[in-house]
């Protein structure tokens, strides 16, 4: 519960001494904060936005809100979401999906959008004016790699951008890299420190099954797994990892879907290479066999592999123990309209998953498959991390952002397409029952979202210069 104090910071005079007290401008008492350190009871104050003092003693503040009971942990950063803007905002744009991101408690997102890519400096600064008073949350953009812009890159990571986002498959109606390409590419990236968020599937075997399987007529969801199958996951991984080990590049594998591609990525790291996995709920959570009956609303790539709960278990074991480095979205969502729009070849990819991602690994801790430690490592921390955000983002330091969230870890509830605040307006997840989520979301000490309604208007959301850019801010 929040209560306002009238307190101002200044001195008082006590003889010839004077004693400076400090007022902070909010106060989180009493909740559990949340580290990769542990848990502890602990105040937590901010000041100017970022995070002023961490300490059991009470301090002054112009507003206090009892946590007690609460969670508090560091914002989630979503580093791969799609919000389609300004390509296809019908699908999602800037607007809805932040404030979607800000009621499920992520406060950072890196975002990139396919139908609107960002190749040169001139689209960057064009994305960056555009969506100056768009966003609920902080965000960083990422680059589209292009087989025949390469040489942008260095200019692109200048600008600001995060990562460059890069396809070893044609997909989206983005050009996939063959391995001569990518070659070239590790070898700029590598010199420069970019990292590289590789999607990875061969074309050489998608285009040969999607091919074989038109001519059989096959209009069915059962064309999902066969044409985007794992053989080309495995394969795409494979290449990319040893391209990346041999050129020291820095690659994170997007959306491992299976073991099998993760074993591959293992014998990379084994090898010396500096190569992260990065995983989404879906992976997590859904079936192959669920495309046979949901079709449209199934179709993403790479798609869902589990074929028993033991191969979930198997990929939540890989989160626990480390070999899958972090979460994200890929938050990639379409209406039901858009899904509905033709057969499973002209339907979009992409799911809904802003909305859910942190309750189902709020979930998965209450199950005893992680701790509330790892999921502040996985979906806040660790992607800070990788992308040069942190310590600014993905901890609760004194110094960073004040970027909280609240957790009620007790909250038990069903998913239900009524609770998706992104556009899509429906959840792969709907029926499902999970427990726990985020109450209160907090942006640099401003209040942006509370019991999963939006409390700002888009623009409180600021753009995050990368690492390489030249007017990046001090953290």
């Amino acid at each position: 519960m929040a209560r306002k104090q009238s307190h101002n910071t200044g001195t008082h005079r006590l003889g010839f001494r004077e004693r400076v007290i400090t007022v902070f401008d909010l106060g989180i008492e009493g909740g559990a904060i949340v580290s990769l350190q542990g848990r502890r009871y602990a105040n937590l104050y901010v000041s100017n936005g970022r995070v002023g003092a961490v300490t059991p003693e009470r301090a002054d503040a112009r507003e206090v809100f009892d946590a007690s009971g609460l969670l508090v942990m560091p914002g989630m950063v979503d580093s791969h979401v799609h919000f389609m803007d300004p390509a296809d905002p019908t699908r999602e744009d800037f607007p809805t999906g932040s404030s979607a991101a800000a009621a499920a408690g992520v406060t950072t997102i890196v975002e990139h959008t396919h139908g609107s890519p960002v190749r040169t400096t001139d689209d960057l600064e064009e994305k960056r004016h555009y969506l100056r008073d768009r966003s609920h949350v902080d965000f960083g953009l990422a680059a589209h790699a292009w087989p025949d812009h390469i040489d942008h890159v260095e200019g692109l990571w200048k600008a600001g951008i995060t990562f460059m986002k890069v396809f070893t498959c044609t997909t989206h109606g983005v050009p996939g890299f063959n391995n001569s390409d990518l070659r070239k590419l590790f070898g700029q990236t590598s010199r420069i420190g970019i990292p590289c968020l590789v999607h990875c599937e061969d074309e050489t075997i998608t285009a040969a099954e999607e091919q074989t399987l038109r001519a059989e007529g096959m209009t069915g969801g059962g064309v999902i797994p066969l044409w985007r199958n794992r053989d080309a996951e495995v394969v795409a991984v494979a290449s990319a990892t040893l391209l990346a080990t041999r050129h020291r590049a820095r690659m994170v594998v997007a959306h491992v879907s299976h073991p099998a591609a993760l074993q591959v990525v293992e014998f990379a790291r084994s090898l010396g290479s500096q190569i992260y996995a990065e995983t989404c709920p879906q992976y997590l959570s859904l079936f192959e066999a669920e495309v046979l009956d949901h079709e449209a609303f199934r179709k993403f790539t790479p798609p869902a592999r589990a074929r028993s709960q033991a191969d979930l278990d198997e990929m939540w074991s890989a989160v626990h123990r480390r070999a899958i480095t972090h979460i994200s979205t890929d938050h990639a969502p379409s209406t039901a309209e858009h899904k509905q729009g033709g057969d499973i070849w002209d339907a979009p990819f992409g799911l809904p998953g802003i909305d859910t991602t942190l309750a189902v690994l709020l979930n998965a801790a209450h199950e005893g498959r992680l701790g509330y430690e790892d999921v502040v490592r996985i979906y806040s921390e660790t992607p800070a991390r990788i992308y040069g955000l942190f310590p600014r983002k993905g901890a609760l330091h004194p110094g960073s952002d004040a970027d909280v969230i609240l957790v009620d870890p007790t909250a038990e509830w069903t998913v239900g397409d009524g609770d998706i605040l992104s556009r899509a307006g429906w959840s792969p997840l709907s029926g499902k029952r999970l427990l726990g989520r985020a109450v209160r979301t907090y942006l640099r000490g401003e209040l942006i979202a509370a019991d999963r309604t939006p409390m700002t208007q888009p623009g409180v959301g600021q753009f995050l210069p990368g690492p390489g850019a030249s007017d990046k801010p001090d953290a």
